[in-house]
């Protein structure tokens, strides 16, 4: 099997995807509020960065623990987080998630996965970004892009997010982890776009095997 330049790729990317650049979730870290990285992830379901970081500001200005985000009318916490798309489902899962937190887990956000799965409206992507952005542990968040890019790559040869969090397990070495999802979020955005992807100015095609590109620019 040929061997895969983990570190020529991920250096490369490093340079580039700077962590100054870096996601608005990835700079919760700096002072990691383990119940507003939850929120902000959930609120980044299927919205553009800049209106998850504009979203998040403008609720937790009112409500920054699950006590107060299940006071809120339902009316006015869409209003809220109106902007980030979805946002009657989105404000049914963060009242839903806040109950859960309350009841069951004593208001605070738990630090192991199995717990995370168990709250309805958090999976496996959300209860990863918590795990390594709120509590610094080495897991893999698999987006969209984390699960196509590998797979274009032909670092593996997986069909769901689930699977390729488990085989990038195997193979990525653990320094990359902590940077590998906020790398490839901005390099998916940016260059290695689902169609028509920038092949002729992407840093890293020398290393890239091309899987599935039937149209590029």
């Amino acid at each position: 099997m040929e061997e895969i330049k983990f570190k020529e790729i991920m250096e490369k990317l490093k340079e580039i995807y700077p962590s100054t650049e870096k996601t608005t979730l990835n700079r919760m870290r700096t002072k990691p509020d383990p119940f507003k990285v939850l929120i902000s992830c959930l609120l980044s379901l299927r919205a553009r960065d800049e209106n998850t970081e504009k979203v998040s500001k403008q609720l937790f200005e009112v409500a920054e623990t699950p006590e107060e985000i299940i006071k809120i009318p339902v009316e006015k916490l869409e209003k809220l987080i109106f902007s980030s798309g979805h946002y009657k489902k989105k404000s049914r899962v963060l009242q839903s998630v806040s109950n859960e937190l309350i009841t069951r887990f004593n208001s605070k956000v738990p630090d192991k996965k199995d717990e995370l799965l168990s709250i309805k409206g958090i999976g496996p992507k959300t209860a990863n970004i918590v795990l390594a952005f709120a509590f610094n542990q080495q897991v893999l968040p698999i987006d969209t892009h984390c699960h196509r890019i590998p797979n274009r790559l032909g670092w593996l040869k997986t069909k769901t997010p689930e699977q390729t969090e488990k085989e990038l397990e195997k193979i990525l070495p653990k320094q990359y982890w902590a940077d590998f999802n906020a790398i490839f979020v901005q390099f998916g955005r940016d260059i290695c776009q689902p169609v028509s992807p920038k092949c002729s100015i992407c840093p890293i095609n020398k290393y890239c095997k091309r899987i599935g590109v039937t149209r590029s620019r």
